[in-house]
């Protein structure tokens, strides 16, 4: 599967239903599932049973303060929002955030596409 930096046809929104919410979910993806990495980011990957992905952003301790995790977070889901459909769906995925001075969205597009092609999903 090829990615590129540009916008990738499909549908932008994101929706409730894919948001990873229940914390028993979210645990069962740091405990069973796979992890890959690259710089400031981890990408945690469990398959589901679901016919889409549900995806979660989690933040390292002493990540900065709420403005700057919101931030992160905002620029997170812009990027997966641009990306969530030229990848494979059936997984859930959390998304672990480091600390980084000033990244963009296109940054974060190039973590999540480097993330999304170690883990084949």
């Amino acid at each position: 599967m090829v990615y590129s930096i540009s916008r990738v046809d499909g549908d932008f929104r994101f929706t409730w239903d894919e948001r990873l919410k229940k914390r028993a979910d979210i645990n069962a993806v740091f405990k069973k599932g796979r992890c890959v990495s690259c710089q400031g980011v981890k990408l945690f990957i469990l398959q589901n049973e679901l016919e889409q992905n549900r995806i979660a952003f989690a933040f390292a301790r002493k990540f900065g303060n709420a403005v700057k995790r919101n931030h992160s977070r905002r620029i997170s889901r812009e990027a997966y929002r641009h990306l969530k459909s030229a990848t494979r769906q059936g997984f859930d995925l959390v998304l672990l955030v480091y600390p980084m001075d000033n990244i963009s969205v296109e940054e974060r597009m190039k973590q999540l596409m480097i993330l999304f092609k170690k883990g084949d999903c």
